[in-house]
């Protein structure tokens, strides 16, 4: 089972204009209510009688928070979780990551030109390389941001995966999905909204949405509640069921997606979205 795991945590470190969560701060008593919120869902992952997969989605930076790097150290070592990941800026210190098993840790990380260097953001994409650790790395597309793309899939280690996410709001001509396809060929998968009213998708069943209450979602954009976590009540409803919203437009969303070809795709990278070595012409039917 993947759980796509989101606390009550939702401050950033960065001022990005295109995001609601930029250089907010949390008041203390919330980080109290994240932390302890985190601690108990570790606890059950740890008790879990199945083997499960997780992917922290914080609508904030987590990374700068000491109970995420914990909680990603003790998942990594546990031997019925085979994935444990999270989405970043890639801006708090790596040092950690020597301590969790390598080949269970794996980042989703995202590179924000305004908000820190390049040659910040590639030496610390280098350090995870050092240590072994999984990661992809990506930018929103952005036309302010293709230039220092084309130079960041330049410098950036061939074998890291650098994904591009079309801009919320953001119409591209042919010619600019062209030039964001040269950088990642997976782009057509993104740039448009995938039907998704009545079709299959693992979400509800292989794939679920944890809140830090503990309440469960089949995914983060269907608001239905299917229980709690904690008190096993979710079980009951768990199961295949078609996709009620009419597009799916989101990466965590869509590629869980049955009618789309993305779990070949990205194989055995799914939560960290790390494509395996057969990647397609981005032509993406929707």
């Amino acid at each position: 089972m993947k759980i796509l795991y989101r606390g009550p945590l939702a401050s950033c470190n960065y001022d990005c204009p295109y995001c609601p969560f930029a250089k907010r701060r949390d008041p203390p008593e919330l980080l109290r209510e994240d932390r302890a919120a985190l601690e108990r869902f570790t606890g059950w992952v740890r008790g879990a009688d199945e083997p499960v997969e997780v992917l922290f989605t914080p609508w904030g930076e987590g990374l700068t928070r000491s109970w995420y790097r914990r909680a990603l150290i003790e998942l990594s070592h546990l031997p019925h979780v085979g994935r444990v990941a999270i989405q970043t800026n890639l801006s708090a210190r790596l040092g950690w990551v020597q301590d969790a098993d390598p080949a269970k840790l794996a980042l989703w990380c995202t590179y924000h030109p305004g908000q820190t260097t390049q040659e910040r953001f590639l030496a610390a994409s280098a350090t995870l390389g050092r240590h072994g650790i999984r990661h992809s790395v990506g930018i929103v597309g952005l036309p302010e941001h293709l230039e220092p793309a084309v130079e960041l899939r330049r410098r950036l280690d061939p074998e890291v995966y650098l994904w591009v996410n079309a801009a919320d709001g953001h119409r591209y001509g042919p010619e600019e999905e062209a030039a964001w396809t040269a950088i990642d060929p997976l782009f057509g998968y993104s740039v448009r909204p995938h039907l998704s009213l009545g079709r299959s998708c693992r979400t509800g069943d292989e794939v679920v949405s944890v809140l830090g209450d503990g309440t469960v979602r089949r995914c983060h954009f269907v608001p239905e509640t299917l229980g709690n976590l904690y008190d096993g009540s979710w079980t009951a409803r768990r199961g295949e069921r078609p996709c009620p919203n009419a597009t799916c437009d989101c990466h965590i969303g869509y590629v869980h997606l049955r009618t789309l070809p993305l779990y070949d795709v990205f194989a055995g990278g799914v939560l960290e979205r790390i494509p395996n070595e057969r990647i397609p012409s981005a032509g993406c039917g929707r």
